[in-house]
Formats: structure tokens, C-alpha cells, sequence
């Protein structure tokens, strides 16, 4: 009796051992949101400000970069529309690529200012936010989702800053935060069934968006799905013979996953669903889910101790390793591999090797010769400069 009673209790211990990452998974969102926090910290743009204003590399040299850069341009003219119209590959084009760049412009000049503390960049961040604000209804055609989700992941970042650090006023600070409620978050947060990057994207939108919203049920939506995402875009060798699947794609054969996976039927770890289209897509993915685990920690789950982290991981080396021209092997993608991951590495490679201290000599590689890293001219900008090697 007693044994049994003991056996029950170490049973019942082991159990709630066990569902205590899902149950702190479903409680995502922090009690009390940090601010600015969306991909980056106060204290990290305070490391990257003292080396920048000390002339330390590669700060220095990632900061008159993005100086030089027609984001960081005073003259800039804001192009707001109405109604932005994206078809596949942004064709046609009315105002993607507009409301991309006007959106990185927003967070350069953000960043500009945190750094210099020239209040015209501050003003600048805030005319372009404000152009959008006043304009913008709704994103339509094809690619609505994923120009939503890219668009969308810069404003919140550019917003954070200057919400939170900027002391001379944003007097439309609640007109842009309606923006961000109305037309974009409903647009990125149910997410999508495409291509995995799609949907890594939209969840960073929907991510940063409800950090500034503080809204903690989008917040939980968001990083659910981005969870299940993730999972089912970077193969683990623990994950069984096949890649996990979204419930709800009907990937429900063999036959399936090979197609969804760009006719891969090897699989291997850090293999992505999109290794075998090309690596500027993968990079995407990449780049998104480092994004999410970014803001996540700074929020206060620190996802990088978790198969996200792993997953983040095996990709970054896995892509890394062929980056740097290592032979392709028959098996994989038929042979050949269309290069090109953009500057997607930094802020991955600083949180696993040097906050976490896991070796990672591939991405080591090729993140250093990247530097300084600059912007995809999509959603990726300046993080040599913010996530360079930066303890904080």
C-alpha cells in the first residue's frame, strides 16, 4: 500500500514535470510587457550605442552603414496608400515595395536616433509612422499575407523605441497603434498554409505587434502557432522518419511531405522545407523564427533553451556549412542548391554561441564575414549593429 501510494505520488511528480513546459507555453505572454521589446532591448541598444560612441568593430563600422543608407536619409519622402496591392513576387506592385522600406526607414531612423540622440531622426521615424497611419485601410492580392507580415515586423520595432525612449512626444502614437489593431494584425494572425517562410513572418508581425499593443491573447495566439511552425519547418532527427506537420495542411503521407518539402525524401537535422527551394527563402524562416525567440526572451521565456533554440541551431549550421561552399552531396536537393541566405545569422549566432556558449563554428564563419550584416530590404535590417556579439 504504501509502496503504491509512493509510486502514485513519483508518477503524479513526473507527469506534472513533464506538462509544465506546455502549461508555461500556454502562458506566453508576459505578466507585464518589456518595453522597447521587439527584437531588441534598452539594454542592448545600450551596449551597441557605447561602442558605437567608443569607435569599437564592428559596431562602428555596422553603424556608418546604416548612416550611409538611403533608410537613414532625412530627405526621405514617406509613400503611404490607402489600399497596398501585392501579387506574387509583389507583382503588381503598388506600394510593397514602398511600404517595406518606408517601415525599415522608420526603425533606421529609430535606431539613429537611440544612437546619436539627434532628435531629427526621432522626427523622421515619427513622420513616416504617422504618413501610414493617417493612409492605410487594408493590403490586398496574393501576397497580402506575407507583405502584411514583412511590413508589419519593422513597424513595431521602429515604434518601440521611439514610444519608449524618445522624451519629445508622439502625439499619434494611439492613431499608428489602431493601424497596427486594424489592418495588420488581423491580417498576419491566423496565419497561413504556403511556404513555412510565410507564416514565420506573419507570426513575427503579430508577435511584435501585440508586445506593443500589449495585447497578451494575440501575444499567446501568435506564439502558439509560431511553436507549431517552427516545429514543422526545421527537421530534427528526433522528430521520427518524416517532418512534424501544421494540423490542418493535410500532409498526411509521405508522398505529401516529400512534395511540401521541395521533393526532398532525405531528411536530415537542420534541413529546412525550404533548403531545397533556395537558401534566400530559407533565410526568411530563419531569420523570423531568431526574431521571435529574440523578443520572446526579452519578454521573459527565453525560448532558446527549447527545440526552438535546437531547431534555430541545426539550421543556422546546416545553411552555414554550404554557405561557406561546402560540397553539395547527390542526396541533397538533387545535388545542387540555390545559395544566397542574406544577413540573417547575427542575432541567432549571438544568442546560442555567445550568451549560451554552444560551439557553432559554421555560422561563426559565415557571420563574420558578413559584418557588418545589412538590411534583405524586406524585414532584416542593421543587427551586426544591434545583436553583434552583444552580451546584453
Amino acid at each position: 500500500m504504501r509502496r503504491t501510494a509512493l509510486l502514485a505520488s513519483v508518477s503524479a511528480l513526473v507527469v506534472g514535470m513533464i506538462a509544465w513546459p506546455a502549461a508555461r507555453h500556454a502562458e506566453a505572454a508576459p505578466t507585464a510587457f518589456v518595453h522597447p521589446g521587439v527584437t531588441v532591448s534598452a539594454a542592448q541598444l545600450d551596449f551597441a550605442r557605447g561602442k558605437v560612441n567608443s569607435g569599437a568593430q564592428p559596431w562602428k563600422g555596422a553603424f556608418d552603414q546604416m548612416m550611409a543608407s538611403k533608410y537613414a536619409d532625412l530627405n526621405r519622402t514617406p509613400k503611404p496608400r490607402a489600399t497596398v496591392e501585392c501579387g506574387s513576387y509583389s507583382n503588381p506592385d503598388y506600394g510593397c515595395t514602398d511600404e517595406r522600406q518606408d517601415a525599415i526607414a522608420a526603425y533606421t531612423d529609430a535606431l539613429a536616433w537611440y544612437i546619436t540622440r539627434d532628435d531629427r531622426y526621432a522626427k523622421k521615424s515619427i513622420q513616416l509612422m504617422d504618413a501610414w497611419s493617417a493612409v492605410i485601410k487594408e493590403h490586398t492580392n496574393s501576397n497580402a499575407p506575407l507583405q502584411t507580415g514583412w511590413a508589419g515586423s519593422s513597424w513595431p520595432k521602429a515604434a518601440e523605441i521611439i514610444k519608449y525612449t524618445y522624451t519629445g512626444g508622439w502625439a499619434n502614437s494611439g492613431r499608428f497603434a489602431t493601424m497596427l489593431r486594424d489592418v495588420y494584425l488581423p491580417e498576419v494572425i491566423n496565419g497561413s498554409n504556403s511556404n513555412g517562410n510565410w507564416e514565420l513572418s506573419m507570426m513575427e508581425a503579430a508577435v511584435g505587434i501585440s508586445v506593443f499593443l500589449e495585447d497578451k491573447a494575440s501575444y499567446d495566439k501568435a506564439m502558439a502557432k509560431f511553436r507549431t511552425r517552427a516545429a514543422a519547418y526545421v527537421y530534427l532527427s528526433s522528430d521520427g522518419d518524416l517532418p512534424k506537420t501544421v494540423p490542418g495542411q493535410n500532409l498526411d503521407i509521405k508522398a505529401k511531405i516529400v512534395n511540401y518539402w521541395q521533393g526532398q525524401s532525405t531528411f536530415v537535422t537542420g534541413l529546412t522545407q525550404e533548403t531545397c527551394r533556395d537558401f534566400t527563402h530559407t533565410g526568411y524562416g530563419i531569420s523570423a523564427i531568431s526574431h521571435i525567440a529574440e523578443t520572446s526572451r526579452i519578454q521573459g521565456q527565453d525560448l532558446y533553451g527549447t527545440d526552438v533554440g535546437e531547431r534555430l541551431r541545426q539550421a543556422l549550421g546546416f545553411q552555414s556549412k554550404y554557405q561557406l561552399g561546402a560540397a553539395v552531396p547527390g542526396w541533397l536537393c538533387g545535388g545542387s542548391l540555390n545559395l544566397g541566405l542574406g544577413p540573417v545569422t547575427e542575432v541567432g549566432y549571438n544568442a546560442l554561441h555567445n550568451r549560451l556558449g554552444i560551439a557553432m563554428t559554421n555560422t561563426q564563419t559565415l557571420t563574420q564575414q558578413q559584418r557588418p550584416a545589412g538590411s534583405n530590404n524586406l524585414f532584416v535590417a542593421w543587427e551586426t549593429l544591434t545583436h553583434g556579439d552583444n552580451p546584453a
